[in-house]
Protein backbone atom coordinates (compact mmCIF):
# COMPACT_ATOMS: atom_id res chain seq x y z
CA UNK A 1 0.00 0.00 0.00
CA UNK A 2 1.68 3.13 -1.26
CA UNK A 3 -0.23 6.70 -0.14
CA UNK A 4 0.08 10.18 -2.55
CA UNK A 5 -0.46 13.88 -1.50
CA UNK A 6 -3.69 15.37 -1.81
CA UNK A 7 -1.29 18.44 -3.88
CA UNK A 8 0.49 15.78 -6.40
CA UNK A 9 3.76 15.62 -4.88
CA UNK A 10 5.95 13.24 -6.74
CA UNK A 11 6.41 10.84 -4.15
CA UNK A 12 5.07 7.29 -3.10
CA UNK A 13 5.02 6.31 0.36
CA UNK A 14 4.89 3.55 2.59
CA UNK A 15 2.73 3.90 5.74
CA UNK A 16 5.82 4.09 8.28
CA UNK A 17 7.07 6.95 6.17
CA UNK A 18 3.89 9.00 6.45
CA UNK A 19 3.39 7.61 10.07
CA UNK A 20 6.68 10.01 11.66
CA UNK A 21 5.79 12.79 8.70
CA UNK A 22 2.71 14.15 9.14
CA UNK A 23 2.14 16.84 5.78
CA UNK A 24 3.19 16.06 2.63
CA UNK A 25 6.28 18.31 1.64
CA UNK A 26 3.84 20.16 -0.69
CA UNK A 27 1.59 21.07 1.80
CA UNK A 28 -0.59 18.24 1.36
CA UNK A 29 -2.01 15.10 3.02
CA UNK A 30 -1.38 11.99 2.75
CA UNK A 31 -4.60 9.38 1.44
CA UNK A 32 -4.27 5.41 -0.20
CA UNK A 33 -3.49 5.68 -3.45
CA UNK A 34 -7.13 3.60 -3.69
CA UNK A 35 -9.14 2.55 -0.64
CA UNK A 36 -9.19 -1.42 -0.33
CA UNK A 37 -12.86 -2.73 -0.88
CA UNK A 38 -14.75 -4.38 1.61
CA UNK A 39 -17.42 -7.27 0.23
CA UNK A 40 -20.10 -8.80 2.27
CA UNK A 41 -18.46 -11.73 2.83
CA UNK A 42 -15.24 -9.70 4.41
CA UNK A 43 -18.07 -7.78 6.59
CA UNK A 44 -19.16 -11.24 8.20
CA UNK A 45 -16.59 -12.19 8.34
CA UNK A 46 -15.43 -8.80 10.52
CA UNK A 47 -18.57 -8.88 12.61
CA UNK A 48 -17.30 -12.51 13.57
CA UNK A 49 -13.87 -11.38 14.15
CA UNK A 50 -15.65 -8.21 16.50
CA UNK A 51 -18.13 -10.62 18.51
CA UNK A 52 -15.64 -13.68 18.95
CA UNK A 53 -12.31 -11.94 19.49
CA UNK A 54 -12.89 -8.27 20.32
CA UNK A 55 -12.43 -4.80 18.65
CA UNK A 56 -8.21 -5.08 19.16
CA UNK A 57 -8.66 -7.65 16.24
CA UNK A 58 -11.29 -5.84 14.05
CA UNK A 59 -8.74 -3.29 14.17
CA UNK A 60 -6.16 -5.25 13.30
CA UNK A 61 -8.03 -6.59 10.26
CA UNK A 62 -9.13 -2.89 9.18
CA UNK A 63 -5.72 -1.73 9.52
CA UNK A 64 -3.79 -4.42 7.79
CA UNK A 65 -5.46 -3.54 4.61
CA UNK A 66 -2.86 0.26 5.16
CA UNK A 67 -0.26 -1.52 6.88
CA UNK A 68 2.15 -3.89 5.47
CA UNK A 69 5.72 -2.47 6.30
CA UNK A 70 4.69 -3.76 9.75
CA UNK A 71 4.77 -7.44 10.32
CA UNK A 72 1.37 -8.76 10.64
CA UNK A 73 2.11 -10.34 14.01
CA UNK A 74 4.14 -6.80 15.45
CA UNK A 75 0.54 -4.97 14.08
CA UNK A 76 -2.06 -7.12 15.92
CA UNK A 77 0.41 -7.17 19.31
CA UNK A 78 0.23 -3.36 19.17
CA UNK A 79 -3.82 -3.56 18.21
CA UNK A 80 -4.07 -5.72 21.45
CA UNK A 81 -1.98 -3.61 23.63
CA UNK A 82 -3.79 -0.59 23.39
CA UNK A 83 -7.39 -1.29 22.88
CA UNK A 84 -7.84 -3.43 26.29
CA UNK A 85 -10.87 -3.17 28.78
CA UNK A 86 -7.94 -1.96 31.37
CA UNK A 87 -7.35 1.44 29.59
CA UNK A 88 -11.21 1.81 27.97
CA UNK A 89 -13.05 0.21 30.56
CA UNK A 90 -15.54 -1.96 29.02
CA UNK A 91 -14.86 -5.36 26.66
CA UNK A 92 -16.84 -3.79 23.98
CA UNK A 93 -14.20 -0.42 24.00
CA UNK A 94 -16.96 1.44 21.81
CA UNK A 95 -20.41 0.48 23.36
CA UNK A 96 -23.79 1.35 21.69
CA UNK A 97 -26.48 2.43 23.86
CA UNK A 98 -30.11 2.54 21.88
CA UNK A 99 -31.90 6.00 23.22
CA UNK A 100 -35.07 4.86 21.08
CA UNK A 101 -35.83 2.39 18.40
CA UNK A 102 -33.51 3.15 15.56
CA UNK A 103 -31.61 5.58 16.99
CA UNK A 104 -27.97 4.88 18.88
CA UNK A 105 -25.16 6.67 20.61
CA UNK A 106 -21.92 5.08 20.38
CA UNK A 107 -19.75 5.33 23.49
CA UNK A 108 -16.27 6.58 22.38
CA UNK A 109 -15.11 8.27 25.33
CA UNK A 110 -14.15 5.75 27.81
CA UNK A 111 -10.73 6.34 27.88
CA UNK A 112 -7.87 8.04 29.71
CA UNK A 113 -8.92 11.49 28.99
CA UNK A 114 -12.69 10.50 28.70
CA UNK A 115 -12.47 12.04 25.05
CA UNK A 116 -13.24 10.47 21.54
CA UNK A 117 -9.35 11.06 20.79
CA UNK A 118 -8.27 8.66 22.92
CA UNK A 119 -9.53 6.13 20.31
CA UNK A 120 -6.84 6.62 17.97
CA UNK A 121 -3.89 8.66 20.03
CA UNK A 122 -3.89 5.35 22.53
CA UNK A 123 -3.06 3.43 19.32
CA UNK A 124 -0.68 6.27 17.77
CA UNK A 125 1.60 6.11 20.84
CA UNK A 126 2.53 3.18 20.54
CA UNK A 127 2.89 3.27 16.74
CA UNK A 128 5.35 5.75 17.15
CA UNK A 129 7.13 4.01 20.04
CA UNK A 130 7.38 0.98 18.21
CA UNK A 131 8.73 2.83 14.71
CA UNK A 132 10.90 4.90 16.64
CA UNK A 133 12.53 2.21 18.24
CA UNK A 134 13.08 0.21 15.30
CA UNK A 135 14.66 2.93 13.57
CA UNK A 136 16.71 4.17 16.42
CA UNK A 137 15.50 7.85 15.93
CA UNK A 138 13.47 10.39 18.11
CA UNK A 139 10.13 12.36 16.65
CA UNK A 140 9.27 16.07 18.03
CA UNK A 141 5.65 16.12 17.77
CA UNK A 142 4.31 19.55 17.34
CA UNK A 143 0.16 19.72 17.56
CA UNK A 144 -2.88 21.50 17.88
CA UNK A 145 -5.61 21.57 19.96
CA UNK A 146 -9.26 22.67 20.44
CA UNK A 147 -9.63 20.80 23.66
CA UNK A 148 -9.65 17.36 23.42
CA UNK A 149 -6.37 16.26 21.01
CA UNK A 150 -4.21 17.94 23.62
CA UNK A 151 -4.59 15.73 26.24
CA UNK A 152 -5.14 12.80 24.30
CA UNK A 153 -2.22 12.79 22.90
CA UNK A 154 0.06 13.70 25.95
CA UNK A 155 -1.61 11.02 27.81
CA UNK A 156 -0.61 8.87 25.13
CA UNK A 157 2.80 10.04 24.71
CA UNK A 158 3.85 11.07 28.31
CA UNK A 159 6.73 8.85 29.25
CA UNK A 160 7.01 7.27 25.46
CA UNK A 161 11.06 6.65 24.54
CA UNK A 162 11.83 8.58 21.74
CA UNK A 163 8.91 11.33 22.13
CA UNK A 164 8.46 14.43 22.75
CA UNK A 165 5.41 16.72 22.40
CA UNK A 166 4.64 20.58 22.04
CA UNK A 167 0.93 21.10 22.06
CA UNK A 168 -0.65 24.40 20.59
CA UNK A 169 -4.05 25.42 22.53
CA UNK A 170 -5.60 28.48 21.80
CA UNK A 171 -5.23 31.13 25.11
CA UNK A 172 -8.45 30.82 27.27
CA UNK A 173 -10.81 29.23 24.87
CA UNK A 174 -10.93 25.45 26.52
CA UNK A 175 -12.92 24.54 29.46
CA UNK A 176 -10.99 24.59 32.58
CA UNK A 177 -11.26 20.56 33.25
CA UNK A 178 -9.89 20.49 29.12
CA UNK A 179 -6.91 23.03 30.17
CA UNK A 180 -6.66 21.37 33.69
CA UNK A 181 -5.78 17.86 31.86
CA UNK A 182 -3.14 19.30 29.87
CA UNK A 183 -1.30 22.00 31.63
CA UNK A 184 -1.56 20.10 34.90
CA UNK A 185 0.93 17.46 33.18
CA UNK A 186 4.79 17.81 34.52
CA UNK A 187 6.63 15.05 32.47
CA UNK A 188 9.27 16.15 30.99
CA UNK A 189 8.30 14.70 27.15
CA UNK A 190 5.11 17.37 27.54
CA UNK A 191 5.16 20.59 26.21
CA UNK A 192 2.37 23.25 26.48
CA UNK A 193 1.96 26.34 24.84
CA UNK A 194 -1.14 28.57 25.10
CA UNK A 195 -1.19 30.81 21.65
CA UNK A 196 -2.72 34.22 21.74
CA UNK A 197 -5.53 33.73 19.27
CA UNK A 198 -8.03 30.75 18.38
CA UNK A 199 -7.77 27.13 17.39
CA UNK A 200 -7.42 28.44 13.34
CA UNK A 201 -4.15 30.30 14.79
CA UNK A 202 -2.29 27.35 16.41
CA UNK A 203 -3.47 24.83 13.80
CA UNK A 204 -1.44 27.36 10.90
CA UNK A 205 1.50 27.52 13.14
CA UNK A 206 1.95 23.64 12.99
CA UNK A 207 0.89 23.40 9.04
CA UNK A 208 3.86 26.78 8.45
CA UNK A 209 6.18 24.43 10.72
CA UNK A 210 5.51 20.93 9.14
CA UNK A 211 5.79 23.38 6.02
CA UNK A 212 9.59 24.47 7.00
CA UNK A 213 11.26 21.64 5.25
CA UNK A 214 14.81 22.53 6.58
CA UNK A 215 13.27 23.02 10.31
CA UNK A 216 11.09 19.67 10.40
CA UNK A 217 14.21 17.74 9.18
CA UNK A 218 16.47 19.22 11.64
CA UNK A 219 14.01 19.32 14.72
CA UNK A 220 12.33 15.38 13.37
CA UNK A 221 8.90 17.40 13.55
CA UNK A 222 5.69 15.36 13.44
CA UNK A 223 2.11 15.66 14.44
CA UNK A 224 -0.64 14.15 16.04
CA UNK A 225 -3.27 16.04 15.12
CA UNK A 226 -5.94 13.96 12.77
CA UNK A 227 -3.82 15.64 9.31
CA UNK A 228 -2.05 13.01 10.48
CA UNK A 229 -3.43 9.89 8.18
CA UNK A 230 -2.14 7.08 11.22
CA UNK A 231 -4.83 8.65 13.54
CA UNK A 232 -7.56 9.32 11.23
CA UNK A 233 -7.13 5.61 10.31
CA UNK A 234 -7.35 4.31 13.75
CA UNK A 235 -10.99 6.27 13.41
CA UNK A 236 -12.14 4.01 10.64
CA UNK A 237 -12.59 1.03 12.66
CA UNK A 238 -15.30 2.28 14.83
CA UNK A 239 -17.25 2.78 12.26
CA UNK A 240 -17.05 -0.91 11.25
CA UNK A 241 -17.79 -1.64 15.09
CA UNK A 242 -20.74 0.56 15.15
CA UNK A 243 -22.26 -1.05 12.18
CA UNK A 244 -22.23 -4.08 13.83
CA UNK A 245 -23.76 -3.48 16.34
CA UNK A 246 -26.34 -1.71 15.18
CA UNK A 247 -27.41 -3.83 12.86
CA UNK A 248 -27.35 -6.74 15.03
CA UNK A 249 -29.75 -5.00 17.18
CA UNK A 250 -32.21 -3.49 14.70
CA UNK A 251 -32.33 -7.25 12.71
CA UNK A 252 -32.66 -9.25 15.67
CA UNK A 253 -30.29 -11.91 13.96
CA UNK A 254 -27.35 -12.32 12.25
CA UNK A 255 -28.79 -11.68 8.37
CA UNK A 256 -27.74 -8.10 8.23
CA UNK A 257 -26.67 -8.42 4.72
CA UNK A 258 -27.96 -5.78 2.74
CA UNK A 259 -28.97 -3.88 5.89
CA UNK A 260 -27.41 0.34 5.62
CA UNK A 261 -27.02 3.08 8.63
CA UNK A 262 -26.68 6.38 9.17
CA UNK A 263 -23.86 8.48 11.15
CA UNK A 264 -24.19 11.59 12.63
CA UNK A 265 -21.08 13.20 13.70
CA UNK A 266 -20.31 16.36 15.33
CA UNK A 267 -17.05 17.82 13.45
CA UNK A 268 -15.48 20.95 13.42
CA UNK A 269 -11.80 19.95 11.69
CA UNK A 270 -13.54 17.30 9.86
CA UNK A 271 -11.10 14.79 10.69
CA UNK A 272 -13.85 12.23 12.69
CA UNK A 273 -16.38 12.17 10.04
CA UNK A 274 -13.69 12.21 7.20
CA UNK A 275 -13.31 8.68 8.65
CA UNK A 276 -16.57 7.82 7.99
CA UNK A 277 -16.16 8.54 4.74
CA UNK A 278 -13.25 6.18 4.34
CA UNK A 279 -15.62 3.21 5.87
CA UNK A 280 -17.64 4.30 3.33
CA UNK A 281 -15.43 3.98 0.50
CA UNK A 282 -14.34 0.79 1.36
CA UNK A 283 -17.32 -0.34 1.23
CA UNK A 284 -19.42 0.12 4.59
CA UNK A 285 -23.31 0.29 3.77
CA UNK A 286 -23.58 3.93 5.19
CA UNK A 287 -26.63 5.68 3.84
CA UNK A 288 -25.98 9.26 5.02
CA UNK A 289 -22.50 10.88 6.52
CA UNK A 290 -24.19 13.42 8.75
CA UNK A 291 -22.31 16.35 9.40
CA UNK A 292 -23.23 18.67 12.71
CA UNK A 293 -21.90 21.46 13.63
CA UNK A 294 -22.11 24.74 15.75
CA UNK A 295 -22.29 27.87 15.31
CA UNK A 296 -19.06 27.74 13.96
CA UNK A 297 -20.61 26.61 10.64
CA UNK A 298 -18.65 26.33 7.97
CA UNK A 299 -18.62 23.01 7.05
CA UNK A 300 -22.37 23.12 7.35
CA UNK A 301 -22.49 26.49 4.63
CA UNK A 302 -20.30 24.13 2.27
CA UNK A 303 -23.10 21.30 2.74
CA UNK A 304 -25.67 23.43 1.80
CA UNK A 305 -24.42 25.79 -0.41
CA UNK A 306 -20.83 24.78 -2.28
CA UNK A 307 -19.30 27.70 -0.96
CA UNK A 308 -16.50 26.64 1.96
CA UNK A 309 -15.74 30.24 3.57
CA UNK A 310 -13.13 30.40 5.98
CA UNK A 311 -13.82 32.77 8.72
CA UNK A 312 -11.36 34.95 10.55
CA UNK A 313 -10.26 34.58 13.98
CA UNK A 314 -12.14 37.67 15.06
CA UNK A 315 -15.15 35.90 13.21
CA UNK A 316 -15.07 32.63 14.95
CA UNK A 317 -17.26 32.68 17.79
CA UNK A 318 -16.39 30.95 21.25
CA UNK A 319 -19.13 28.46 21.78
CA UNK A 320 -19.98 25.97 24.52
CA UNK A 321 -19.12 23.31 22.95
CA UNK A 322 -15.81 24.73 22.29
CA UNK A 323 -14.01 21.72 20.54
CA UNK A 324 -15.68 22.49 17.56
CA UNK A 325 -14.98 26.22 17.61
CA UNK A 326 -13.18 25.89 14.20
CA UNK A 327 -13.27 27.59 10.85
CA UNK A 328 -10.51 25.94 9.15
CA UNK A 329 -11.15 22.03 8.69
CA UNK A 330 -8.00 20.66 7.89
CA UNK A 331 -9.40 16.66 6.74
CA UNK A 332 -11.72 18.83 4.64
CA UNK A 333 -8.88 18.40 2.05
CA UNK A 334 -9.25 15.04 1.66
CA UNK A 335 -12.80 14.88 0.96
CA UNK A 336 -12.69 18.15 -1.44
CA UNK A 337 -9.79 15.95 -3.44
CA UNK A 338 -11.88 12.60 -3.59
CA UNK A 339 -14.84 15.09 -4.74
CA UNK A 340 -12.66 16.69 -7.91
CA UNK A 341 -11.97 12.62 -8.53
CA UNK A 342 -8.43 13.02 -7.41
CA UNK A 343 -7.34 15.83 -9.36
CA UNK A 344 -4.45 17.31 -7.17
CA UNK A 345 -3.42 20.14 -9.11
CA UNK A 346 -6.88 21.78 -8.63
CA UNK A 347 -6.85 20.87 -4.89
CA UNK A 348 -4.01 22.64 -4.57
CA UNK A 349 -5.39 25.94 -6.17
CA UNK A 350 -8.34 25.54 -4.08
CA UNK A 351 -6.59 24.85 -1.26
CA UNK A 352 -3.74 27.13 -1.52
CA UNK A 353 -3.86 29.88 -3.48
CA UNK A 354 -7.67 30.77 -3.08
CA UNK A 355 -8.20 30.27 0.37
CA UNK A 356 -5.06 32.34 0.67
CA UNK A 357 -5.87 35.00 -1.54
CA UNK A 358 -9.76 35.28 -1.02
CA UNK A 359 -10.68 32.78 2.01
CA UNK A 360 -13.09 30.45 -0.36
CA UNK A 361 -13.86 28.65 -2.65
CA UNK A 362 -17.28 27.93 -4.39
CA UNK A 363 -18.15 24.84 -5.81
CA UNK A 364 -21.53 25.43 -6.24
CA UNK A 365 -21.63 25.51 -9.96
CA UNK A 366 -19.60 22.35 -10.35
CA UNK A 367 -21.05 19.39 -11.61
CA UNK A 368 -19.13 17.23 -9.02
CA UNK A 369 -20.25 19.25 -6.09
CA UNK A 370 -23.89 18.61 -7.50
CA UNK A 371 -23.75 14.83 -7.36
CA UNK A 372 -21.96 14.89 -4.09
CA UNK A 373 -25.03 14.37 -2.05
CA UNK A 374 -26.02 11.32 -3.98
CA UNK A 375 -22.39 9.83 -4.44
CA UNK A 376 -20.79 10.49 -1.15
CA UNK A 377 -23.81 10.40 1.03
CA UNK A 378 -22.92 13.53 2.73
CA UNK A 379 -25.67 15.92 4.64
CA UNK A 380 -25.40 18.54 7.28
CA UNK A 381 -26.60 20.44 9.75
CA UNK A 382 -26.44 22.99 12.78
CA UNK A 383 -26.91 23.32 16.26
CA UNK A 384 -26.71 26.24 19.04
CA UNK A 385 -25.82 27.01 22.28
CA UNK A 386 -30.03 27.17 23.37
CA UNK A 387 -30.38 23.69 21.11
CA UNK A 388 -28.23 21.83 22.95
CA UNK A 389 -29.36 23.25 26.00
CA UNK A 390 -32.49 21.71 25.25
CA UNK A 391 -31.02 18.60 24.02
CA UNK A 392 -29.13 17.72 27.02
CA UNK A 393 -32.26 18.68 29.32
CA UNK A 394 -34.84 16.34 26.94
CA UNK A 395 -31.86 13.67 26.57
CA UNK A 396 -31.35 13.56 30.61
CA UNK A 397 -35.45 13.68 30.97
CA UNK A 398 -36.96 11.01 28.59
CA UNK A 399 -33.74 8.98 28.71
CA UNK A 400 -31.83 9.19 31.79
CA UNK A 401 -28.85 9.37 29.78
CA UNK A 402 -26.06 12.89 30.43
CA UNK A 403 -24.47 14.20 27.03
CA UNK A 404 -21.93 16.46 26.82
CA UNK A 405 -22.26 19.66 24.66
CA UNK A 406 -20.98 18.28 21.59
CA UNK A 407 -22.68 14.72 21.37
CA UNK A 408 -26.08 17.02 21.91
CA UNK A 409 -25.05 18.61 19.18
CA UNK A 410 -25.07 15.80 16.97
CA UNK A 411 -28.27 14.10 18.70
CA UNK A 412 -29.99 17.28 18.05
CA UNK A 413 -28.95 17.38 14.58
CA UNK A 414 -29.11 13.52 13.42
CA UNK A 415 -33.00 13.81 14.57
CA UNK A 416 -33.19 16.12 11.85
CA UNK A 417 -32.05 13.24 9.26
CA UNK A 418 -34.07 10.40 10.31
CA UNK A 419 -35.31 7.51 7.93
CA UNK A 420 -37.68 4.99 9.17
CA UNK A 421 -36.10 1.15 8.75
CA UNK A 422 -32.54 2.63 8.83
CA UNK A 423 -30.24 2.80 12.11
CA UNK A 424 -29.01 6.36 13.03
CA UNK A 425 -26.15 6.14 15.13
CA UNK A 426 -24.40 9.22 16.96
CA UNK A 427 -20.69 9.50 17.61
CA UNK A 428 -20.70 10.42 21.22
CA UNK A 429 -17.30 12.55 21.67
CA UNK A 430 -16.90 13.21 24.89
CA UNK A 431 -17.86 12.64 28.51
CA UNK A 432 -19.76 15.55 30.04
CA UNK A 433 -17.58 16.19 32.89
CA UNK A 434 -15.24 18.19 30.76
CA UNK A 435 -18.03 20.91 30.18
CA UNK A 436 -19.43 20.69 33.20
CA UNK A 437 -20.56 24.34 33.56
CA UNK A 438 -22.91 24.00 30.46
CA UNK A 439 -24.19 20.75 31.78
CA UNK A 440 -24.85 22.25 35.23
CA UNK A 441 -26.42 24.99 33.08
CA UNK A 442 -28.87 22.83 31.58
CA UNK A 443 -29.93 20.29 34.24
CA UNK A 444 -29.25 22.11 37.42
CA UNK A 445 -26.28 19.97 38.46
CA UNK A 446 -22.75 19.24 38.01
CA UNK A 447 -22.00 15.91 36.22
CA UNK A 448 -20.47 13.17 37.76
CA UNK A 449 -16.55 13.09 37.67
CA UNK A 450 -14.24 10.42 38.01
CA UNK A 451 -11.98 9.69 40.65
CA UNK A 452 -8.80 10.20 39.41
CA UNK A 453 -9.60 13.74 38.04
CA UNK A 454 -10.75 14.79 41.87
CA UNK A 455 -9.36 18.48 42.24
CA UNK A 456 -7.27 18.41 39.14
CA UNK A 457 -8.03 22.47 38.34
CA UNK A 458 -6.53 22.85 41.42
CA UNK A 459 -3.06 21.11 40.57
CA UNK A 460 -0.09 23.18 39.48
CA UNK A 461 -0.05 24.22 35.83
CA UNK A 462 3.11 23.94 33.61
CA UNK A 463 2.55 25.95 30.39
CA UNK A 464 3.74 28.46 28.31
CA UNK A 465 2.15 32.04 26.99
CA UNK A 466 3.25 32.84 23.33
CA UNK A 467 2.03 34.99 20.56
CA UNK A 468 0.78 34.03 17.66
CA UNK A 469 4.08 33.27 15.72
CA UNK A 470 5.35 30.30 13.86
CA UNK A 471 8.90 31.76 14.22
CA UNK A 472 8.70 31.64 18.25
CA UNK A 473 7.24 28.42 18.32
CA UNK A 474 9.89 26.81 16.64
CA UNK A 475 12.39 29.17 18.72
CA UNK A 476 10.78 27.56 21.77
CA UNK A 477 11.06 24.39 19.90
CA UNK A 478 14.66 24.32 19.28
CA UNK A 479 15.23 25.79 22.70
CA UNK A 480 13.94 22.44 24.59
CA UNK A 481 15.12 19.76 22.13
CA UNK A 482 18.45 18.39 23.69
Amino acid sequence: MKYLSTRGHADRKQFCEILLEGLAPDGGLYLPETYPQVDAATLEKWRAVYRDSGYADLAFEVLSLYIDDIPAADLKALCRKTYTEAVFGTPAIVPLRQLEPGLYLEALSNGPTLAFKDMAMQLLGNLFEYELARRGEELNILGATSGDTGSAAEYAMRGKKGVRVFMTSPQGRMSPFQQAQMFSLQDANIHNIAIEGVFDDCQDIVKAVSNDLDFKRKYKIGTVNSINWARLLAQVVYYFAGYFQATQASTGSARTEGQKVRFTVPSGNFGNVCAGHVARMMGLPIDKLVVATNENDVLDEFFRTGVYRVRASADTHETSSPSMDISKASNFERFVFDLLGRDAARVADLFGAQLSTQGRFDLSGDTTFQSAARHYGFASGKSTHADRLQTIRDTFARFGTMIDTHTADGLKVAREHLSAGVPMIVLETALPIKFAATIEEALGQLPPRPARFEGIEALPKRVQLMPADAAAVKAYIASHVD
